[in-house]
């Protein structure tokens, strides 16, 4: 595997390429040509602009985290052929630009959903955490309001204020949606686009959902071990594949997850590896990626990637606000680089002895 931190680019991150180089183990970086529009096509120049970057810092691009699906192709409108176009335009450039991973996700409407991004954990940390009492209780065209005071100043993926001010329009394109459908037009999008992936040896990687149950009556399919085994299989193709995030699909307690990643061999790109408490089934926060301070056990996650020969790009996912870090919620400095050295030491001990 290769250790990687998640940058938004030196524009919006609050983390430069130099503080990144210094993290142990820490050989590349997660990025994406972050305030381009969903279903616009990427330009060449600017993806090699973002790849010279990295590697003028020392650290490789080791793959794209995201290129964000249109509407129009989750919805399965009309004009979904001319964003797929634009998609299968950008795979192109990315593969001429020698980057051969994507990590991608299908949720409608929001791409996360978070109740609050800022709660105090006992030992004086901050941490994004789930209600779904908070939940229910919210009109969802105020979801955005009820976080927006506590991104500290940045743009949140996924929750950009362009997007949040179409959410009563989003909302009707989804209202004839449901689960069916979405796997449907999941299936035509990455019929279309596996022929691109084939020639410049592109690995798609979707993400599941968060949380991975309907929220606000939304469908809701990367959610479990059955339908992420019904997506790889409608399309066979090892470049149909998954980023798997122990955190997303953790927030369902009845996830095996060991159990998921062995179920997934071949066909995991990407690794996400995260740790959360849980308060209740439904009530729950990120913690230190440490085993003991969350619900996971982090070495059996670990140890289920290496079983499987897993080699691909892994980071740690969000970490807390510690240390009075000011940085976008989830994704400050000094946690990630806690949880990297932390993957990278069971990663050494689990290595260590299968040579036993």
């Amino acid at each position: 595997m290769q250790m990687t931190l998640r940058w938004y680019g030196s524009k919006y991150d609050t983390v430069t390429l130099k503080q990144i180089r210094q993290i142990p183990g820490v050989t590349g970086v997660i990025s994406t040509l972050y305030g381009t529009a969903p279903g616009e096509a990427w330009e060449l120049e600017d993806i090699l602009a973002l790849k010279k970057e990295i590697e003028d810092a020392g650290l490789q691009l080791a793959g794209i985290e995201s290129v964000n699906i249109h509407d129009a192709i989750k919805v399965g409108t009309p004009d979904r052929e001319r964003y797929i176009d634009n998609y299968i335009t950008t795979l192109e450039r990315l593969g001429q630009a020698d980057i051969h991973m994507v990590c991608y996700n299908f949720m409608p409407v929001f791409d996360w959903t978070r109740t609050e991004l800022a709660r105090m954990r006992p030992d004086g940390s901050t941490v994004l955490a789930y209600t779904q009492e908070a939940v229910d209780a919210l009109d969802p065209e105020k979801m955005f309001e009820s976080i927006a005071g506590d991104t500290n100043g940045t743009v949140m993926p996924g929750w950009e204020p362009e997007r949040m001010a179409r959410i009563k329009d989003l909302f009707a394109m989804y209202k004839d949606v449901d689960d069916e459908k979405l796997f449907a037009n999941l299936q035509y999008f990455l019929e279309r686009i596996m022929p691109t992936c084939d020639k410049y040896d592109i690995n798609m990687a979707i993400h599941p959902d968060d949380p991975a149950w309907s929220v606000f009556g939304l469908p809701r399919i990367i959610i479990n071990k059955a339908n992420i085994l019904r997506m790889t299989q409608m399309v066979d193709n090892p470049h149909n594949g998954v980023t798997f995030c122990s955190g997303s699909y953790g927030t369902n307690l009845e996830n095996d997850l060991p159990d998921m990643i062995r179920s997934l061999k071949g066909r995991i790109h990407f690794a996400h590896v995260r740790n959360l408490k849980f308060n209740s089934p439904t009530d729950f926060e990120e913690s230190a990626h440490l085993s003991s301070d969350g619900t996971f056990d982090m070495y059996e996650i670990m140890r289920a990637l290496y079983d499987i020969g897993f080699t691909g790009p892994i980071r740690p996912d969000h970490g807390r606000m510690i240390w009075d870090e000011v940085a976008m919620p989830g994704y400050g400095l000094y946690d990630r680089a806690l949880g990297a050295t932390y993957l990278n030491g069971l990663w050494e001990a689990i290595e260590k002895q299968h040579r036993k």
